[in-house]
């Protein structure tokens, strides 16, 4: 019951933050760094060129989301198999099954 309890207060916890800066910020766009990043390096070398160029460029912006997409639950799951693999691996070495680990 105290588990659970904290858990729904760590889920709660998690929305909150998340919903908090678009509830300040009714109007404001979220953008990404990139185009900042862009805006500051012109402003201080006005005359800088890239050293490096992408090798392939997405076809559509919607591609690229995609991809950045699959990347992260790509990511998330290889993240969440292993910690269910040590969680497991440890509920198996305190029941004896593979000595004490």
């Amino acid at each position: 019951m105290l588990r659970t309890m904290r858990n729904v207060s760590i889920g709660l916890l998690a929305v909150f933050l998340l919903a908090l800066p678009l509830v300040l910020n009714r109007g404001a766009e979220f953008a990404g760094s990139d185009g900042q990043a862009q805006e500051a390096i012109t402003a201080v070398a006005p005359g800088y060129q890239p050293w490096f160029s992408s090798l392939w460029q997405p076809p559509s912006p919607e591609v690229e989301t995609l991809l950045f997409s699959l990347q992260a639950a790509a990511g998330a799951g290889f993240v969440g198999y292993y910690l269910g693999y040590v969680q497991g691996w440890k509920k198996a070495g305190e029941r004896g099954k593979y000595g004490s680990s």
